[in-house]
């Protein structure tokens, strides 16, 4: 059964980046998410098994959306995805409930090497 994955960027290139690093015979594209307000309601909708989610992002920034996500279900899985400046911002979103993150830019690897981690290394 493929696991349900929701993305949460607000730019095309880095959804397409995440996509593709997603094999598709184990994972399925639930929903696109473009901002964070849209992030939290396309999780509450979709439901998904993880949601990789960006920090910096119009109408509701990722930590806030996190936030919210985890006051919905506190098993979220949620992987934080951003680039170095936000360091900071990647250590309190892990307090706040995130399992992982990836650094931009990544690499394939990288985000399979955080879903894995979040999976328990079911799909390697």
């Amino acid at each position: 059964m493929k696991r349900k994955i929701l993305i949460a960027d607000d730019t095309t290139f880095m959804r397409e980046m995440l996509k593709s690093a997603l094999d598709p015979e184990k994972f399925q594209i639930v929903g696109e998410a473009t901002d964070g307000v849209q992030a939290v309601e396309f999780y509450k909708e979709k439901k998904p098994d993880l949601m990789i989610l960006d920090i910096n992002m119009p109408k509701m920034n990722g930590i806030d959306a996190l936030t919210e996500v985890i006051k919905y279900d506190g098993n979220a899985n949620v992987i934080m995805c951003s680039d170095q400046k936000y360091e900071n911002m990647i250590v309190m979103a892990i307090k706040r409930g995130a399992k992982d993150f990836v650094i931009k830019p990544f690499t394939a690897a990288d985000v399979m090497t955080a879903v894995n981690k979040v999976f328990d290394n079911d799909d390697e």
